[in-house]
């Protein structure tokens, strides 16, 4: 059966990304998404320092995140990710935090993004962006 995740990555919890209770710091999901949401550009062949190069910036503008269940140290865990269409300029990733081998629903995370020209203004992503972010 086919995976109904557009991508997904593989993590493990490093000891020093837990906090005095022994699970995993909240701030540290955010990197977690962030780096699967990189890994998705790289897998999709797209180049993140390369755009920033041609002037267009992918920046985040909106975050929302639910904290289901914690992880602790050692802890396998996969960050899975779908693009949604928001409007012209603006695109969703949806990401979701779970533990292995059972697929426990950890986090969920909604992340609004938008593309930026070099001067921050809200510009059309290019053609090899929308394909993929406005589907």
């Amino acid at each position: 059966m086919p995976s109904p995740y557009q991508h997904t990555y593989e993590f493990e919890v490093r000891d020093y990304e837990c906090d005095l209770q022994g699970i995993v710091n909240n701030a540290n999901y955010q990197h977690y998404l962030e780096h699967a949401r990189h890994k998705f550009l790289t897998a999709a062949n797209i180049d993140f320092a390369a755009l920033s190069k041609r002037g267009v910036n992918l920046v985040v503008v909106r975050i929302e995140i639910d904290y289901l269940f914690p992880l602790r140290s050692n802890d396998r865990f996969v960050v899975a990710s779908n693009v949604i269409p928001v409007s012209r300029v603006r695109f969703g990733i949806l990401q979701d935090v779970l533990r292995l081998p059972d697929h426990k629903p950890i986090v969920n995370a909604k992340v609004i993004g938008a593309t930026m020209d070099a001067v921050g203004r809200a510009i059309r992503p290019p053609a090899d962006l929308a394909m993929l972010f406005l589907k």
